[in-house]
């Protein structure tokens, strides 16, 4: 019974990760229908900006306590993402939206910027991995047989917080309603007097930071950082929000623990190497019963 425990809490930390970089997938697509491929990399600069941040605030010039750094870390780190992904969006994808660009070329261009952001970071701080400082004293709890971190309750304890608070925007609050007038209709809704391109610039605000958050919090469970950490774990992201229904939050909530309990499912029964086998054939099983997703609706387009 300990071993199902602890395993079920090591799928909830996975799990935590895959839906706070889902959540962001599903955020843009759900307003601008683009399926934002960069993302993945956004989480890595995440990553890599608190590491500058906490190095910074913990280093002899500042010279803060580790629980006062990590306090600031993840306002500065969830700002500062946000600032990269608002970029690639004023750069990147709104002069493409602007001439009506068929949505290929901007998956195209999607793609590209991950390289971008992937290579900048390979040419700057080379090949090198970096270890990132601990912010948080670990605490370990032994619950009979059943192994808990204070880091592992964090890690779940915000997934759960951020999709609360995501939810409650979309469902609850003026700008959410916005966001989900332009996903029905994007050329009725600034003849309302709504501003499209602020509405935009607060959904890339919103997943960047979250996915500087999971970048931050993935750096302080996993602490070694490399230029390419973002591109398998945002493709895995991506798959679990596609799964739970691409567009909804629950969906890319669920999809992302769905994803966690698969892969660690498989490892405590297969060798590590069958994982990635084993889990993407389960979620290709899945679509192929339910294209949508789990929580996704069949759309039609009108001519």
């Amino acid at each position: 019974m300990d071993f199902i425990i602890q395993n079920i809490l090591n799928a909830l930390q996975w799990g935590s990760f895959y839906a706070l970089i889902a959540l962001g997938y599903t955020l843009v697509y759900g307003v601008l229908r683009l399926i934002n491929f960069a993302h993945g990399d956004i989480f890595m600069v995440g990553a890599y900006i608190s590491f500058f941040v906490a190095g910074f605030l913990l280093g002899p010039t500042i010279g803060l306590s580790p629980a006062i750094a990590f306090a600031v870390t993840v306002p500065l780190t969830m700002a500062l993402t946000s600032l990269v992904g608002v970029t690639l969006e004023r750069v990147a994808y709104r002069p493409l939206r602007r001439k009506g660009a068929h949505r290929l070329y901007v998956v195209i261009t999607a793609l590209m910027c991950g390289l971008i952001l992937e290579y900048s970071n390979l040419a700057v701080l080379g090949a090198s991995r970096l270890k990132f400082p601990a912010l948080l004293e670990k605490q370990i709890w032994h619950l009979g047989g059943v192994t808990l971190t204070n880091l592992k309750v964090l890690v779940i304890v915000t997934a759960i917080l951020v999709f609360v608070f995501l939810q409650w925007v979309v469902t609850k609050t003026r700008i959410g309603m916005a966001m989900r007038g332009i996903s029905y209709d994007k050329f009725a809704i600034p003849l309302m007097g709504i501003p499209i391109d602020t509405i935009i610039v607060f959904t890339f605000v919103l997943g960047s930071g979250f996915a500087g958050l999971a970048g931050l919090l993935f750096a302080m469970s996993y602490p070694v950082l490399e230029p390419f950490m973002g591109m398998l774990i945002g493709w895995k992201a991506f798959i679990a929000a596609v799964v739970g229904g691409i567009g909804d939050i629950k969906g890319a909530f669920v999809g992302g623990f769905l994803l966690g309990f698969i892969e660690v499912g498989v490892v405590t029964v297969f060798p590590s190497t069958y994982r990635d086998l084993f889990a993407f054939t389960i979620l290709l099983l899945i679509l192929w019963v339910k294209p949508t997703g789990l929580f996704g609706m069949p759309q039609s387009t009108k001519i």
